[in-house]
């Protein structure tokens, strides 16, 4: 049985919220593809302007989009407009649904909470949103100061490169540490960012 890992994509998508899992996950299905795939899907067959102006072509719409083991919500400016989206939230919530993970990065945990997958969870997003997404999803437990959440079947990342952390954990639940671990390692995913011990 093969897992189908879908990634949601919008106008105003962050680019690293999305293409930081996607290498993830493709490099773990290209070690396993009789196992694994991931695809990208979007409202329409149209390009997407990315949040920093990078244009991308999804793989599916939502009209023929494939069904889906894991979802994954990226953030971005676009959250703001597609919470109020009823097509996408319907989509989401639908596909949500029948999904054995369902995932977000940074503010792509406002879309899960519009799709109600967060009631009573704990979800986290980027350092920047927590208030206010404290301030929408009351009914959810938004934790500040962490790279994922894991609640049920619904992990959160927090901004950006966090999704990388999320993503590799995953394939570590898909498969097994160690092959999570061997996925780490081809991507020399090894963070040591410069200027990390500098004061202000």
């Amino acid at each position: 049985m093969t897992v189908t890992i879908g990634i949601l994509l919008f106008d105003g998508v962050e680019e690293l919220d999305f293409a930081g899992p996607w290498e993830v996950f493709a490099a773990a299905a290209a070690g396993k593809p009789e196992e694994l795939r991931v695809v990208t899907v979007a409202e329409r067959h149209t390009p997407i302007r990315c949040n920093k102006g990078l244009r991308v072509l999804s793989d599916h719409a939502f009209d023929d989009a494939p069904a889906l083991d894991v979802v994954l919500v990226p953030g971005g400016q676009g959250t703001r407009k597609e919470v109020d989206n009823p097509v996408l939230v319907g989509w989401l919530r639908r596909i949500g649904e029948r999904c054995t993970w369902i995932t977000s990065v940074c503010t792509g945990a406002l879309l899960l909470h519009e799709a109600g997958f967060t009631a009573g969870r704990s979800i986290t997003t980027h350092w920047a949103f927590v208030p206010a997404l404290r301030e929408r999803a009351k009914d959810a437990t938004v934790l500040a100061d962490v790279r994922y959440v894991q609640d049920g079947n619904v992990v959160t990342a927090a901004g950006v490169s966090a999704g990388i952390d999320m993503a590799l954990w995953m394939v570590g639940r898909l498969f097994d540490p160690a092959y999570a671990r061997s996925i780490q390692r081809y991507i020399q995913y090894d963070p040591a960012p410069p200027y990390a011990a500098q004061t202000q």
